[in-house]
């Protein structure tokens, strides 16, 4: 694949076109370059992790031209509606609960009950994102683990040759990534520092729980106890078919005569398996609840690429329940 960098008068509805149509398209915002998919595709979604080289779905931040578009996904309390009249646009992430009619796929947001979400304040990431009229999830522009992106050129350093196009805006005004607040429960709780200091955000909602993951690690995003993702059935990993009284999690040809199935890839399409896990571990929970099933019996995935993504969720999900 050529990465095409995009100058041009048209580069804007060139890359919304790209984004509407599926690829990937790194653009700039205020903090660092975005490696942006269509929020509300699965594929374009699970490509992201593919070309990042991301060994795990962590939730990815959802981008809006405007704060009542992002209100539309994730439902807002008081203090998101203060906090976004106060720092949107601008380098201020805020995980609130996604709401139930959210068109967002479940994969941007790794499978949970919450969206991050943010309005950036770059003018050709608002151009981008009126252009494209969908939700972008993007996370920064780089293989995971590298350096974070400020320029055009980082990008294509990095991702050159596996993405579709880069929005070369110059280099970045804030240069690190945005704050990331938490507003899911009583207290705030700053889950990554960033663009806006703690401080200012004190100054406006009071003091801020410091999150952290079990063994002192700060989190990443929501989503990193060892047991999560879980549905209410208990999930059975490395099956070969399903008992009779079990729900199968199908990956290549399903056995005949199973009871109830999702299948994540008739054909082992590992990107397509990643971008129906968590749709189908719902639907099976809720159709095998229904049909009195006790349990979900999950086929194997190869490790490989989003493969290891998958089996992570997948043992996640089947961890001892807390």
């Amino acid at each position: 694949m050529t990465t095409t960098r995009l100058l041009s008068a048209t580069a804007v509805a060139e890359a919304a076109a790209l984004l509407r149509g599926g690829a990937l398209v790194a653009f700039p915002t205020e903090t660092v370059y975005g490696l942006g998919a269509d929020a509300t595709n699965g594929r374009a979604v699970a490509a992201v992790f593919a070309a990042k080289g991301r060994p795990r779905f962590n939730p990815l931040i959802c981008h809006y031209a405007e704060a009542e578009a992002a209100f539309a996904d994730a439902a807002p309390d008081e203090r998101a509606r203060a906090l976004a009249e106060r720092f949107w646009p601008g380098p201020l992430t805020m995980v609130l609960p996604r709401r139930p009619e959210s068109r967002v796929d479940l994969l941007t947001g790794a499978g949970l009950d919450s969206l991050a979400v943010r309005v950036p304040a770059h003018p050709l990431a608002l151009a981008l994102l009126r252009a494209a009229g969908v939700p972008v999830a993007a996370p920064s522009a780089n293989p995971s683990g590298a350096v974070s992106p400020t320029t055009a050129a980082h990008v294509l350093e990095g991702l050159g040759g596996r993405i579709a196009a880069v929005l070369d805006g110059g280099a970045c005004p804030v240069g690190v990534e945005s704050t990331v607040l938490d507003l899911t429960g009583a207290r705030p709780a700053l889950l990554r520092p960033g663009g806006v200091p703690a401080e200012a955000v004190e100054a406006l909602l009071g003091p801020l729980d410091r999150a952290t993951a079990p063994g002192g690690e700060a989190p990443r995003g929501p989503g990193m106890l060892a047991s999560h993702y879980a549905p209410a059935l208990p999930l059975r990993l490395g099956a070969t078919a399903a008992e009779a009284d079990e729900a199968l999690l199908g990956f290549g040809p399903v056995p005949t005569g199973t009871t109830l199935a999702w299948n994540l890839s008739e054909t082992r399409d590992l990107a397509e398996a990643a971008s129906r896990l968590f749709a189908g571990l719902r639907w099976l929970d809720t159709e095998g609840a229904r049909l009195g099933l006790r349990g979900i019996a999950a086929m194997a995935v190869p490790e490989a690429g989003l493969g290891a993504a998958v089996n992570d969720r997948l043992a996640r999900a089947a961890a001892p329940r807390r």
